[in-house]
């Protein structure tokens, strides 16, 4: 028997780092493509060869028996295999009667995590999406990065003109509540990012990390500093006020609005006065301060442990500013925004925020969508406007979203669930109709999102590694018809619509690496390229790209400003009080990745992290099973003594908790771990935007 063996080049979409790929398929004659290997593509100019353990369990995606391959109807407690046509035609009637009975708004939406990671949902989602004109519009944003898009429209007028550090050519990098080897990268691309970190080091520079816990990269710092969770703010305030009062500032050549009432704002919160907000001792604070000014080239980066707390919108702020102030902002080796070739920065507005509030308490819309700490109350509510059907989209917020379990009770309630999915997961169980489309390697890819972020100017498009199978269809063509099902309906004409690749391939040739530069990128370029294209390194272009009203940096944003006053008046954290904070792992990702072999095998990851003087002074065991207690619920869960947590402070990870009933995935459901998001507050979060505060969320810890 005559095996054809055929090599394919397509990059990883599991995570930011998009690493190349060199994917090898066997095929007998007479059967279907199988892969046999995966491996890091060494020609891949970008990531360099490098892979991490996430891109060989594509195979396992792909081969999943428990990843659902037609639409599935709930009848009763048993799920029954439906058509396409019939599919389309349940989910549209279900939601135009829901809507015309209660109002527009009576329809949720919420869209997970992996829709930024397929094209085919970034171009397509909202011609179906669109069609309902809701304003109960949420998203994984919110429990996630929303300070960070936030700050950069405020400052910068769009959401997203996000500068990223210029990892290649900086000589001090301050990362804050951040965890690079964990995450491949986040709001930052960058494949290979060990290599990329220890070369900082290799040419004389000084890479410091700022975390409750001493994570896997803060080992690999040249300093790493403990802060309490949801301190960092006072941190940074303490950085800030350290450059100004010392004289530590540059002058930059940025069009800057508002500098001087900065400095006055920020008078008061000197180091000394942050020390006992922070637990960093107010000698460390100006020293670091002093540090930082002292590099030729320098980068402060924070990500999602400073989103995902109380002063998020302000930690990303004062990020910012002093990237500005210390000369770093649009320079080489400092802060710099990517210039990538479809450019949604060019082609889009810069949005809105807080047009409108969610009903039941208020919390601010930005770009379309209010945070989801307020989707629970929106269905549990009574009243005008109640939430009575949802449509989730690749998402699994029962176990990504504070206090799952409050959102539990407001799922079982509603009249209507349409779930876009590949599983049957803690949230999905709770639909009335799941469309599964086709995997992510039956699918051609390019990355809008991520080649924004890219600490590289770089282009690659990503054929399809496997064929369509019969009677399946792309995520694309399931929204194209549920629109075209939900516009009968409505009776209203809908738009011609062209497929995904041919929209990039638009987007491409008009871009500015399109046909009037040298590289004249379009699709055809780029499958003539499978390894991808380097476009260049970063270089500053932020002046040219503002898009506020007066072509400046707005440095003192109102809405910022006036948080300060919160700021102000909080008060030191007690040291009998235990802080939850989360934690990533290379092999995880999120609430969808626990259900490989490949991934999950090795030690267990799921335990409660705890310093072993916080133990004792509980009478606690080492690996004992403890009850963990929060305002909204508690959990049980293996205790594990861990000396590199902060005292004070305990870390469960994001994404685990599979034991609910229902759920089919075996491989998860032998290793559920509890839910963190059983212990998180809806009313915990960021004032200005309403991101969710995931961590710094008070806890008791007893034996179970």
């Amino acid at each position: 028997m005559v095996i054809n063996k055929i090599l394919h080049h397509r990059a990883c979409h599991l995570c930011e780092a998009i690493c190349g790929l060199t994917i090898e398929t066997t095929q007998a004659p007479g059967a279907a493509p199988q892969i046999s290997s995966i491996k890091g593509d060494p020609q891949d100019s970008f990531s360099r060869g490098h892979i991490c353990p996430k891109a060989v369990a594509l195979q396992d995606i792909q081969n999943d028996p428990d990843r659902l391959r037609a639409p599935h109807k709930r009848v009763g407690n048993q799920w029954q295999a439906i058509g396409w046509d019939e599919a389309f035609e349940l989910a549209a009637r279900k939601l135009w009667a829901i809507q015309q009975a209660h109002g527009q708004n009576a329809v949720a939406v919420y869209q997970g995590n992996p829709s930024v990671h397929n094209y085919g949902l970034m171009t397509h989602s909202n011609y179906f999406l669109g069609l309902l004109k809701t304003r109960n519009r949420f998203s994984a944003t919110s429990v996630d990065q929303l300070p960070q898009h936030l700050t950069s429209y405020l400052m910068y007028g769009h959401g997203l003109l996000l500068p990223i550090p210029d990892i290649d050519h900086t000589d001090f990098m301050l990362i804050l509540g951040a965890n690079p080897l964990a995450s491949n990268g986040s709001i930052m691309t960058v494949p290979d990012v060990e290599k990329r970190l220890k070369a900082i080091q290799a040419r004389g520079g000084k890479l410091v990390v700022v975390d409750p816990r001493r994570s896997e990269t803060a080992a690999m710092a040249d300093q790493h500093v403990f802060v309490r969770p949801g301190g960092d703010a006072a941190l940074l305030c303490g950085l800030l006020n350290t450059l100004f009062d010392e004289g530590l500032t540059r002058t930059s050549a940025l069009p800057v609005d508002g500098l001087d009432e900065v400095r006055t704002a920020i008078a008061s919160f000197t180091a000394e006065a942050m020390a006992p907000l922070c637990g960093v001792e107010a000698l460390v604070i100006r020293q670091l301060a002093r540090d930082f000014a002292a590099a030729d080239k320098a980068v402060c980066y924070g990500r999602m442990g400073v989103s995902t707390q109380a002063f998020g919108t302000l930690c990303h702020w004062l990020v910012q500013v002093i990237n500005l102030v210390s000369g770093n902002l649009d320079r080489v080796g400092g802060a710099l925004c990517t210039e990538p070739a479809v450019d949604l920065v060019a082609s889009t507005s810069g949005g809105h925020f807080n047009a409108w509030q969610s009903r039941v308490s208020g919390l601010p819309e930005y770009g379309g969508e209010l945070p989801v700490a307020a989707l629970a109350e929106e269905m549990l509510c009574e009243g005008e406007g109640q939430v009575r059907a949802l449509v989730t989209v690749a998402g699994n917020p029962v176990l990504s979203t504070p206090n799952g379990r409050q959102l539990e009770r407001a799922l079982e309630g509603l009249e209507f669930m349409l779930s876009i999915d590949l599983y049957i997961n803690e949230t999905t169980r709770y639909a009335d109709l799941i469309l599964p489309s086709t995997s992510a390697l039956e699918n051609d890819h390019y990355d809008t999102t991520f080649n924004l972020l890219a600490v590289r100017n770089v282009s690659r498009f990503n054929r399809a590694i496997l064929p369509k199978p019969q009677g399946a269809l792309h995520d694309w063509e399931i929204f194209v018809g549920l629109a075209k099902a939900f516009a009968a309906l409505s009776d209203k004409p809908l738009k011609p619509t062209l497929a995904p690749a041919q929209m990039i391939d638009i987007g491409l040739r008009q871009g500015r690496y399109g046909a009037q530069s040298p590289f004249n990128l379009s699709i055809e370029t780029l499958v003539q390229h499978p390894h991808g294209v380097d476009l260049g390194p970063l270089q500053p272009n932020l002046a040219a790209r503002l898009k506020t009203a007066n072509q400046r940096i707005q440095a003192a944003p109102a809405v910022i400003l006036d948080d300060l006053q919160r700021f102000a008046a909080q008060q030191p954290v007690g040291d009998e009080q235990l802080l939850l904070i989360g934690r990533r792992h290379v092999r995880s990702n999120n609430s969808w990745m626990h259900n490989y072999h490949r991934l999950v095998k090795g030690k267990p990851r799921h335990q409660l992290l705890m310093h072993p003087d916080d133990l004792n002074g509980r009478q606690l065991q080492d690996g004992q099973r403890v009850r963990v207690s929060s305002r909204v619920g508690s959990i049980e869960v293996e205790v594990q003594a861990c000396s590199d947590m902060m005292p004070g402070v305990v870390s469960l990870p994001h994404g685990f908790g599979h034991a609910r009933a229902g759920v089919r995935m075996e491989i998860a459901s032998n290793q559920p771990g509890a839910s963190a998001n059983d212990l998180t507050d809806e009313r915990y979060r960021d004032a200005v935007s309403g991101n969710a505060a995931l961590n710094g969320v008070p806890v008791h810890v007893v034996a179970a």
